[in-house]
């Protein structure tokens, strides 16, 4: 495919030029090569089979919780966040008091995410720009920032990428009336029944909402969102279980290099490298569904060599680690209802029998516990 003009570079009355954009998408559409189809395909192939092995799953919700957490970390570390998703995990149990301050970023991500879950599902509202906007305000309204963002709420003043003001940045998005109209441009694509195939389309999308820059903050983890509910709205996927952050996250230079090289006409590249993250993270759970099926087989058989009584409460905590693999006391008392000398004594058979490991051996008093072989899955790169 021939490189696309999807818009110019227009001099502005404050000195810089800003990328105007020009009608999306374009009037001859897209021409993609024989090889980006047949990428296309092997995507398409590999989601369909995500969709199925994912429905086996006698805990598919679990397995989706834990994919919304890894998302959240990885997407809110390309913008800078260095908490992780272990201290995601421990913050939403309160299971210790000192928290990195930016693991905030990512549980408001987290936040948005289910929130935009409930939305499409529970409402059955449109991927419209009214959803765009209070996903971005679930991501940010009394979040940790940096300055002020304006959540819910398309921007009312010239933004820039890179540098120090719009005259020395590496890319100035459209000024604010352009942004109106290329944004609704992209809506209109979104909701229209067209001939582009939904993966490519999904990588359409999130390139040009980039493009567009519509927020004051926040542009790249909302616009990440935008494909996992894409390809969720269009029925690819059950449960939103394919999540992209963590490729962008590993090839995050390059992410960008072909971000950029998109609104200079370089769509081809851009799906091209798209279409890898979604063959690779779709193999990647793919991988991890075989293993949690293995583990937790492994794990019951356990359980069950226990006795009577132990083995009931065991079967009572091991499905609720599949949500919350990192464990005290406390939590263990909640869910079983035991004293915390009973709570104890479950963990101590789940050490025993290899299932649970103390997470800092040094510590003597007020012990977490990690369900280390599942968690893995998820934080081992």
């Amino acid at each position: 495919m021939k490189p696309l003009e999807l818009g110019k570079f227009i001099s502005q009355p404050q000195g810089f030029k800003a990328f105007t954009p020009n009608p999306f998408p374009p009037k001859g559409g897209f021409d993609f090569d024989p090889k980006i189809l047949k990428k296309n395909d092997e995507a398409t192939r590999l989601l369909g089979k995500l969709d199925g092995i994912t429905k086996l799953l006698p805990d598919a919700d679990f397995f989706l919780l834990m994919y919304l957490r890894k998302d959240a970390a990885s997407s809110s570390q390309i913008e800078g966040t260095m908490a992780t998703m272990i201290d995601a995990i421990e913050a939403e149990a309160k299971i210790i008091e000192n928290v990195p301050e930016d693991v905030d970023d990512i549980l408001h991500y987290i936040k948005a995410l289910n929130y935009g879950i409930k939305r499409m599902k529970g409402d059955n509202f449109p991927l419209a720009l009214r959803f765009i906007k209070e996903l971005h305000k679930e991501l940010l309204d009394k979040a940790r920032s940096t300055h002020f963002s304006d959540p819910g709420e398309f921007r009312k003043s010239q933004n820039w990428i890179g540098g120090t003001r719009p005259d020395n940045a590496r890319f100035v998005p459209p000024p604010v009336e352009d942004m109106n109209r290329a944004i609704s441009d992209l809506e209109n694509f979104i909701n229209k029944e067209d001939t582009v195939p939904v993966a490519i389309k999904a990588g359409l999308i999130h390139a040009q909402f980039e493009t567009i820059h519509p927020f004051l903050d926040g542009n790249g983890r909302t616009g990440r969102m935008l494909i996992t509910f894409y390809l969720w709205k269009e029925g690819f996927l059950e449960k939103p279980v394919l999540f992209l952050s963590a490729y962008f996250k590993k090839h995050q230079k390059i992410y960008y290099e072909k971000l950029f090289a998109y609104h200079n006409g370089g769509v081809e590249d851009w799906i091209d490298f798209f279409l890898d993250g979604v063959i690779e993270i779709a193999n990647e759970a793919i991988n991890i569904v075989g293993k949690i099926t293995y583990l937790r087989q492994n794990d019951m058989g356990k359980v069950h060599t226990l006795g009577k009584r132990a083995s009931e409460s065991a079967m009572i905590v091991i499905p609720k680690l599949y949500a919350q693999p990192i464990v005290n006391n406390a939590i263990i008392q909640k869910w079983t209802g035991f004293t915390r000398a009973g709570a104890q004594r479950v963990i101590d058979r789940f050490i025993d029998i290899g299932i649970l490991i103390p997470k800092d051996k040094n510590v003597t008093y007020g012990q977490s516990y990690v369900y280390k072989k599942y968690l893995d899955m998820f934080t081992v790169e």
